[in-house]
């Protein structure tokens, strides 16, 4: 039977350089996965988005789709949407700002399917902007652009958890005005509201930022 090697003799100083060593590894682990987590999570560098720090989540709602069928919160789950304020008797902002989301939807056409945005055009004018009509109008446009109507009260109660100020003005003549917020509002697949794009609306601006934001949400 031979004798088994001499185990080599470890100073006190080499002990404690190896654990220090191994702490310092660990710790360095610890740090990494912490900035993975926080870049994860970190607000998109964007050019004229505001990004919100908490996603907003929007009370529950019921409002009537172009097609006659109910949009609620349901319709927003799935995928991301621009959710724009407007009206068909609009003279200048809704149609600029509608004409402008076609043009970036256009300069997304090489997203995944799953990454293509919805735009949707809710009125702030339900008195005139029937279904139909608000329907027709946002296909002017876009063939999937999506109207939306309802009741004055749902409509008006919708805006406000979005933030959206209406101001209908005095009728004359069976016509009227309808001042409202013009930024546009992006929803995230699970319907929260987590960015907002402030006028002037112009596409290549839109794109660039919703790319920004699809990509770091989805880890990149």
């Amino acid at each position: 039977m031979t004798d088994a090697p001499p185990r080599p003799q470890v100073s006190r100083r080499e002990w404690l350089l190896g654990g220090l060593g191994i702490a310092a590894a660990a710790a360095a682990g610890v740090l990494t996965a912490r900035y993975l987590i926080a870049r994860r999570h970190a607000r998109p560098t964007t050019t004229v988005a505001f990004v919100y720090p908490a996603p907003k989540v929007l009370p529950p709602f019921r409002l009537t789709a172009s097609d006659g069928t109910a949009f609620d919160a349901k319709r927003l789950e799935g995928r991301y949407t621009f959710l724009v304020f407007g009206y068909t008797n609009c003279p200048d902002v809704c149609p600029t700002t509608l004409l402008e989301l076609k043009r970036m939807k256009a300069l997304l056409k090489d997203l995944p399917p799953e990454q293509a945005p919805a735009v949707v055009l809710v009125t702030v004018d339900p008195k005139r902007d029937t279904a139909w009509v608000v329907g027709e109008y946002a296909r002017h446009f876009d063939p999937t652009f999506l109207g939306v109507t309802g009741a004055v009260a749902s409509i008006d109660a919708f805006a406000l958890a979005a933030n959206v100020a209406i101001e209908r003005g005095a009728e004359k003549d069976g016509s009227y005005s309808v001042d409202h917020t013009a930024s546009i509002f992006l929803t995230d697949p699970a319907g929260r509201i987590v960015a907002l794009f402030p006028t002037p609306h112009v596409a290549q601006a839109l794109a660039a930022d919703y790319r920004a934001i699809v990509g770091r949400a989805d880890g990149g």
